[in-house]
């Protein structure tokens, strides 16, 4: 697991719903939209698989 500047660790694999970059770039890459996104992580968890995996469902 990579770290940041700070020295905190960095996970990849997560998506965090309350920051708009990470949120913008995973509704680009998956062709929806930032509330979808934000909907997905609510009910799914903040896990890019299973982020991905509610989007696709709907």
């Amino acid at each position: 697991m990579a770290t940041t500047s700070r020295g905190r660790a960095q996970d990849r694999a997560k998506v965090a719903g309350g920051q708009d970059h990470e949120v913008r770039y995973e509704a680009k890459k998956e062709g929806a939209s930032k509330e979808t996104v934000k909907k997905a992580v609510k009910s799914a968890g903040n896990t890019r698989k299973k982020i991905e995996a509610e989007i696709s469902r709907h």
